[in-house]
Order: structure tokens, then sequence, then C-alpha cells
């Protein structure tokens, strides 16, 4: 019985041992996802504003151009 015992013991060590490592994994991978998605986000919210620009800058040269034709 005691034999039955011990290697239940382990297994169970084993066991939490596992999960506690694929925990860890998850939460690392999560971590670089997060990161990646912040990036990712940062350069949308730039291009929004890159966007806005060149649109306020072809309506100025729009505005010369007809300016130029009077």
């Amino acid at each position: 019985m005691t034999d039955t015992v011990i290697v239940a013991i382990i297994s169970l060590l084993g066991t939490l041992l596992g999960s506690f490592g694929g925990t860890q994994l998850v939460k690392y991978r999560i971590e670089q996802l997060e990161k990646k998605v912040e990036k990712h986000n940062s350069i949308v919210e730039k291009t929004y504003i890159l966007e806005e620009k060149v649109k306020v800058a072809n309506h100025r040269i729009e505005d010369l151009e007809r300016k130029g034709e009077e």
C-alpha cells in the first residue's frame, strides 16, 4: 500500500508541476501577444493621423491650384 501512495504522490507532483509550467507558458505568450497588439494599435492610430494630414494637404493643394487658375 505504501508503494501505491508513493506513486500517487509522485504522480500528483508531476501533474502539478506540469500544470504550473503550462500556465506560466500561456501567461508569457499572452503577454507577448498583448505587446504586439499594442504596437499594432499604435501604428493604426498613427496611420489615421497621417491620412487626415494628407487629406488636409490635398485640400490645400486644390485650393492653391484654383487660386492659380483665377
